[in-house]
């Protein structure tokens, strides 16, 4: 499929920097004139991906996050999410809900359980000291015509 447009965004991994991506991504969205809902739900996955990064990546250190945003031809919008922290030991078993490798008192463990669920396909590829890289896609619904 042809991408229409894309950005591409770097950033600190500081936590003030999340609202940024969030606001970003959507922004860049908005030429597509999704619904609220649709808006919100890429908002939120964005978000769970950048505060992954934020605070498993580069744990006690700040390190550089990478956004690439794809616009496709059928309304597609692929956005990858990007880091080069310690990186994710076992994939599946991150990806499983309530799993976390932080305290349970401090995080939930449902980050990428909440990117599944505001989103048509989540993949995550990840090498141990290289990092991880999240790609999210959302299918917008299609724009009725004014007749």
């Amino acid at each position: 499929m042809k991408t229409q447009n894309e950005m591409k965004l770097t950033f600190q991994s500081l936590s003030v920097n999340e609202g940024f991506a969030r606001s970003a991504v959507a922004s860049f969205i908005s030429m597509l004139d999704p619904t609220v809902s649709e808006i919100a739900d890429i908002k939120t996955a964005v978000s769970e991906a950048v505060t992954n990064c934020i605070v498993h990546a580069y744990r006690d250190s700040v390190g550089v996050i990478y956004i690439h945003t794809k616009i496709l031809e059928d309304r597609r919008v692929l956005i990858k999410i990007r880091d080069r922290g310690c990186g994710i030991e076992d994939v599946e078993k991150a990806m499983e809900p309530l799993f976390t490798t932080q305290s349970e008192n401090e995080r939930s463990g449902l980050g990428f359980s909440v990117m599944q669920s505001f989103c048509d396909k989540v993949k995550v590829k990840s090498k141990l000291n290289k990092g991880t890289s999240v790609l999210l896609e959302k299918r917008l619904s299609q724009k009725e015509k004014i007749k």
